[in-house]
C-alpha cells in the first residue's frame, strides 16, 4: 500500500482532499519511477487505486506493463470541504489541528466544515475492502491511495480505533507492506521510504 506521490498542492501547502484532482509534479513523477523501478518485478495480481488521477500516475508503469487496474471510489481522501484548494495559511493550521485534536480525542464523527470525517470515510472503505480481500486469485496486490485515507484503512484492517490513526506516518510514495492472513492483518513494513533514497541524495 503506497500513498500517492507530490503535487503542486503538497509542495505549495494547498489542501487537495477528495474534491481535488490534481496531477502530479515533476518530483512527484521521480518518486513513482523510483518505486516502479525498485518494486517492477514483484509479481502484482492487481493494483487498486482512488479515483483520483494522482493515484493513477503514480503506478502507471505498473499498469502499462500490463498488470490489471481497478479503482475504487471507496479508497478516496477525505473531504475536507469548503478547506479544499486553499492556502494553508497560520489560520487554517490553527483550525486544522483543533480538528485533529477532537478526533485524537474520540471525536471520530465530528466533520469538517461541509467535508467528511474519519467515520465518513471508515464507512465508504469497509466495501472497498472487503471487495478487494473477496477476490480470488489475488495473492499479491498494490493499492494506491492518499495519507490520510490511508490512516483511517490500516485502523481499519489492524482493529485500532480511529482516534490512533495518526500512529501511522506517511510521506510521498511511502510503502506499507501489510499481510493477511485471511483473518487479521500485520504490518511488515512502516511508512518505508527506502526506494526514494536516491532521490533524497539529490535534495
Amino acid at each position: 500500500m503506497v500513498r500517492h506521490g507530490q503535487t503542486d498542492y503538497n509542495l505549495r501547502g494547498i489542501v487537495q482532499g477528495s474534491g481535488i484532482d490534481s496531477d502530479l509534479n515533476e518530483r512527484g513523477r521521480q518518486q513513482a519511477a523510483a518505486f516502479f523501478d525498485t518494486f517492477k518485478d514483484i509479481p502484482f495480481d492487481k493494483v487498486y487505486t482512488s479515483a483520483l488521477k494522482r493515484t493513477h500516475q503514480s503506478i502507471r508503469s505498473f499498469l502499462d506493463k500490463g498488470v490489471p487496474h481497478e479503482q475504487l471510489a471507496g479508497l478516496n481522501e477525505i473531504s475536507w470541504g469548503s478547506r479544499e484548494g486553499m492556502m494553508i495559511t497560520p489560520e487554517e493550521d490553527a483550525y486544522y489541528h483543533e480538528v485533529i485534536r477532537k478526533w485524537q480525542q474520540g471525536e471520530t464523527e465530528l466533520r469538517i466544515e461541509g467535508g467528511e470525517s474519519p467515520q465518513d470515510v471508515y464507512d465508504r472503505q469497509k466495501p472497498a475492502l472487503e471487495h478487494i480481500v473477496q477476490q480470488e486469485n489475488e495473492e499479491t496486490v498494490l493499492i494506491c491511495m492518499h495519507g490520510r485515507a490511508m490512516r483511517v484503512l490500516l485502523c481499519q484492517m489492524l482493529h485500532y480505533p480511529l482516534r490512533c490513526m495518526d500512529l501511522f506516518e506517511h510521506s510521498n510514495l511511502c510503502l506499507y507492506i501489510v499481510n493477511f492472513t485471511g483473518s487479521m492483518y500485520a504490518i511488515e513494513r512502516f511508512n518505508d521510504t527506502s526506494h526514494l533514497r536516491e532521490l533524497v541524495s539529490q535534495v
